[in-house]
Order: C-alpha cells, then sequence, then structure tokens
C-alpha cells in the first residue's frame, strides 16, 4: 500500500471536497481518501499495483480540479 499527497488546486467549499473524494474511491485500487479544503491537498492510500499516481491526477482533474 502507498500514499501520496496531491496538491489540488479550485476547490472553494465542502461540496468540493465531496467531489474530490467521491472521484478518487471510485479510481480501482484506492484504499482511503482524506481531502482537505483548508490544505487544498488530498492524502491517497492506494494499491501501487493497481492504481498510479497518474490516474489519481487524471481522476482529480476529470471533476475539474487542477493539480499541482
Amino acid at each position: 500500500m502507498q500514499e501520496v499527497t496531491i496538491a489540488i488546486q479550485g476547490m472553494s467549499c465542502e461540496a468540493c471536497v465531496k467531489a474530490v473524494t467521491n472521484t478518487l474511491l471510485v479510481v480501482e485500487g484506492v484504499e482511503a481518501v482524506d481531502v482537505r479544503l483548508k490544505d487544498n491537498e488530498a492524502t491517497v492510500k492506494y494499491d501501487e499495483n493497481t492504481a498510479t499516481i497518474e490516474a489519481l491526477k487524471a481522476a482529480i482533474e476529470e471533476a475539474g480540479y487542477d493539480v499541482g
């Protein structure tokens, strides 16, 4: 199990947090997600054999937010 923290730009409310959380949870291999609005980041625990950091970032971008 790997853990990564990804900076997210564009979140402005708890609905954004929920949207990012739900988006990441449907990525195959994701075990746990902790999205923090005040820090503008998400910490994701995932199975490195199933999910990749690129897939996690792509999911966030597809939800309408920027990573960086």
